[in-house]
């Protein structure tokens, strides 16, 4: 397996947590058997996806020479919520809490001249020559940026925001772009009207910190960079674009600098998204790009619409965002979830200490309240394990009665990404799936086995094994039959007498084999050919156990029992001098 790329910042000792650098990422990812490198020759179109999408959530790529480009692409390096919390050095219960803790104590970036993403600077652009861009779905409209962090810049204020958007390589040197009603929007839309274009940067292959920070839910004008460096512990290495104003992480592997234009919509799309349906083709925004810069020897990081990637980078800072939103004004909230079914977007759960009647409810409304995106919103209590979806859904099933429990809310704002609003407009709905504080203590008392968590089965299962025995020998006394499909090879032995089913109809006689007790537990060898026994072709002899037969015991050499006879049925004659069959039990 070849060494990973050599860094400053992956091999200087250092207290910062592993994730503040993504060659020291991946670098922890190989020594713990979760990286996985392609041969050189992948396809771009389709075949970095494939395999991306194969190894999802197992572990993540480098794909080596990608379509003949010396520039590696790597991908799925988020795609756990353990690596996330190995990436931010803390245990997986408290990555909501450490990352809110960041979002609400933010460190300025450090201005650095010394930048390696600026170590090679190209002026001359195109895209698909100088840098290897896959083609993820079968209906992409071609090959798309993924895992660009965008960075724009208030033109007002000053104050940058990053975040992430889908970008179609449409020419050499533009790219369409996917702007959502967010912070970088508002930003354009603030020259567009001075017929100004917004100076933009891309950010191709930075730590997994900062590629978390940038999908953090702030208010405008919070800058994601300063959140990523909270969470590395000290101010962010941040270099000024060779073209334009914005600062981006210093050592970042690609650096895409270029200008949305003001005035100018081009055809983007179809592109395969997060809800794991095709984005629609359509006029959006354009990038023009002015420069490229990079690393020495840069990767390419790329995210494929709808993995686990893409789903939980986006899903677990909305997680410390909504937990920490709603315990402003909920103090009994406990915990909340994005589920993995609800694309970490759409469905969130929340686990409340209920104290009062109607409490659900408001739960409820401050949730969907919090983001747009969230559109169905299940509140359960302490009880209920909600990253558990079988349990969220017990809870429904027993605690919900949609008459009384149900909160429904027309036409509001919903994701444009989602097929089933019309434009981004749609309904939203919320489920009241607490115990009501009223009912009898037994009426939602949960069944438990006392001590049934504090059994170690180890221990339990080795005391077995002592006390019975060699394995070989430990159950010698019970023997079982063949199972079904071995019992029905062979054909039954035909019935002795005639067996009437039902009502004796005059003149006619109706009669099946008797019934086959194929499973039998015997304190002795059933063999199939015992002594005694008839097959379909006569009576077969017995065979002797040998010497070297593991039922080579008395009571496995013990002749088997000939199974009785079922006598003749009785019959009696009713009233009307009809023959019937009486009970007649063997």
């Amino acid at each position: 397996m070849p060494s990973m790329p050599s860094s400053p910042a992956a091999s200087a000792p250092t207290a910062l947590p592993v994730g503040a650098s993504l060659r020291g990422w991946l670098d922890h990812l190989q020594q713990s058997q979760r990286l996985s490198v392609i041969r050189p020759g992948t396809d771009l179109r389709f075949g970095v996806a494939a395999i991306a999408n194969r190894l999802d959530g197992q572990s993540a790529s480098l794909f080596l020479q990608p379509g003949g480009h010396e520039i590696p692409v790597i991908s799925g390096l988020l795609s756990d919520r353990q690596w996330m919390a190995d990436a931010m050095g803390v245990e997986p219960s408290q990555v909501l809490a450490r990352f809110e803790h960041a979002s609400l104590e933010p460190l300025a970036w450090q201005e650095t001249a010394d930048a390696p993403c600026q170590q090679v600077v190209h002026h001359e652009v195109d895209l698909l020559s100088q840098l290897p861009i896959p083609t993820h779905n079968e209906h992409d409209s071609g090959a798309y940026i993924t895992a660009g962090l965008l960075i724009t810049r208030n033109p007002r204020t000053g104050v940058q925001n990053v975040s992430i958007h889908r970008l179609q390589v449409s020419g050499p040197n533009r790219l369409g772009a996917l702007l959502l009603p967010r912070h970088a929007l508002a930003y354009f839309q603030e020259t567009e009207r001075e017929n100004e274009d917004l100076e933009v940067a891309v950010v191709v292959g930075c730590d997994p910190l900062t590629l978390m920070a940038s999908q953090a839910i702030v208010p405008i004008d919070h800058d994601e960079l300063e959140i990523a460096g909270a969470l590395h512990g000290r101010p962010l290495p941040v270099a000024k674009c060779v073209t334009n104003r914005i600062r981006v992480p210093a050592e970042a592997e690609i650096v895409i600098e270029g200008r949305l234009l003001a005035n100018a919509r081009e055809e983007e799309g179809p592109f395969g998204e997060f809800p794991q349906y095709y984005g629609e083709r359509a006029e959006r925004h354009v990038i023009e790009v002015d420069a490229i810069t990079h690393r020495q020897a840069p990767m390419f990081h790329t995210i494929v619409g709808g993995g686990l990637e893409h789903l939980l980078l986006g899903g677990i800072p909305r997680e410390a965002t909504m937990l920490a939103h709603l315990r402003r004004s909920f103090p009994s909230v406990r915990d909340v979830h994005l589920a993995r079914g609800g694309v970490c977007r759409y469905h969130l759960y929340v686990q409340i200490d209920k104290r009062s009647e109607g409490e659900a409810k408001n739960v409820i409304l401050g949730a969907l309240g919090g983001h747009y995106d969230i559109k169905h919103v299940v509140v359960v209590d302490t009880d209920v394990d909600i990253h558990d979806p079988t349990e969220v859904e017990w809870a429904v099933a027993t605690r919900f009665q949609a008459d009384r429990d149900l909160v429904l809310i027309h036409e509001s704002q919903g994701s444009k990404l989602d097929p089933s609003t019309r434009d981004g407009v749609g309904s939203k709905m919320g489920f009241d799936a607490t115990v009501p504080l009223s009912a009898p203590p037994m009426r939602f008392k949960r069944i438990r086995v006392p001590g049934e968590t504090e059994v170690d089965l180890g221990a339990v299962s080795q005391r077995m094994d002592a006390a019975a025995g060699p394995p070989a020998t430990a159950f010698s006394r019970y023997r079982f039959q063949d199972a079904p499909a071995a019992a029905h090879k062979a054909p039954l032995p035909a019935p002795s007498h005639p067996v009437i089913t039902g009502s004796a109809v005059p003149g006619t006689t109706t009669t099946t084999a008797s019934s086959d007790r194929r499973y039998r537990c015997s304190r002795h060898d059933t063999s199939s050919t015992a002594s005694g026994a008839t097959t379909a072709n006569g009576p077969t002899a017995s065979t002797p156990p040998t010497a070297n037969s593991s039922d080579a015991s008395p009571m496995a050499a013990r002749p088997r029992r000939a199974p009785r006879s079922r006598p003749p049925p009785r019959h009696s004659t009713t009233r009307n001098g009809r023959r019937t069959l009486a009970c007649a039990s063997s």
